[in-house]
């Protein structure tokens, strides 16, 4: 089986109960899924392939198979969504559940896309938006820097969806910036948002999506209290952590093949933290050129 480079923002971090409780595994030197439980069970697989624990494994397509967070079919609004990642553990808090169920997803996906479905869904130009238990992971850990008033900015904020997010949490008062290297995903970044919840904040300025190289951050309105990106660096830049305010929280996907999610905290003295998360699996934060060459 070959692995599809769209994949993108998926983790298995939080994992629902599974029916049979067993898993399919990924043999890395044969590129195939072994055939059923009973050969994962026996054990009697071949000597020649690595097993890796599925939980750090998160290309999207290998696993379209299993069992997800829930059945698409049964998600048909948006605020069942959100009832269903409050069930598996994934939304924890009441804000980050009001905020999802107050900007509907389906304006901020292609139109025919099944918008409430947990997968990542390509949105044009080699980009996608992330699957809606990956925007509320990254919801939930920077919940605490998303407060009224306070600053956020959204490396390639895509169709706009996780900036409009953000809006609403830091208010009026705040700052919420999307940058985002295409031009034309930011001019339909502007549209989904004016037709959503945080129209008033794109109206009165508190909410703003620019064209620019996110890798370089969005110098004017820092520092921000939380940055949110939404590709896999190789490494964090550091412009980002120059602009990340003191008490600040950054949250990013770095790493190649395989990707780990990184939160980054920074101390009052300035000096920063970094754990990780968990494994996931987003396209590669790069240039516009080298993204629409396909990276």
């Amino acid at each position: 089986m070959k692995m599809c480079s769209s994949v993108v923002a998926y983790s298995f971090r939080n994992f629902p109960p599974l029916i049979h409780r067993s898993l399919p595994l990924f043999c890395l030197q044969r590129r195939h899924l072994l055939p059923s439980p009973a050969t994962v069970h026996s054990r009697t697989f071949s000597s020649s392939c690595r097993i890796l624990n599925p939980f750090y494994f998160t290309g999207n397509l290998l696993f379209r198979r299993m069992e997800r967070y829930w059945a698409g079919s049964s998600v048909n609004k948006n605020k069942g969504m959100v009832e269903h990642l409050q069930r598996y553990g994934i939304i924890q808090s009441k804000k980050v559940a009001e905020v999802m169920e107050t900007v509907d997803r389906a304006l901020f996906v292609p139109d025919g896309s099944p918008a409430y479905e947990d997968s990542p869904m390509q949105i044009g130009f080699n980009a996608t938006i992330s699957a809606p238990h990956m925007h509320a992971t990254c919801l939930q850990l920077l919940e605490n820097n998303l407060q009224p008033g306070m600053h956020a900015l959204d490396v390639g904020s895509g169709t706009g969806y996780l900036t409009a997010c953000f809006a609403l949490m830091v208010g009026p008062q705040g700052r919420a910036i999307g940058v985002e290297h295409i031009p034309e995903l930011v001019a339909m970044s502007l549209k989904n948002v004016e037709k959503s919840a945080a129209a008033p904040l794109l109206k009165d300025g508190s909410l703003a999506l620019h064209v620019g190289d996110g890798r370089e951050g969005w110098p004017e309105f820092a520092p921000y209290d939380a940055i949110h990106v939404g590709a896999a660096a190789p490494e964090i830049p550091k412009p980002l952590i120059e602009q990340l305010k003191p008490g600040g929280r950054l949250v990013i996907p770095v790493g190649n093949v395989f990707q780990e999610l990184k939160v980054v905290d920074k101390n009052e003295d300035g000096s920063v933290t970094v754990r990780t998360e968990t494994s996931v699996r987003y396209v590669p934060l790069t240039s516009r050129e080298a993204q629409l060459r396909g990276y």
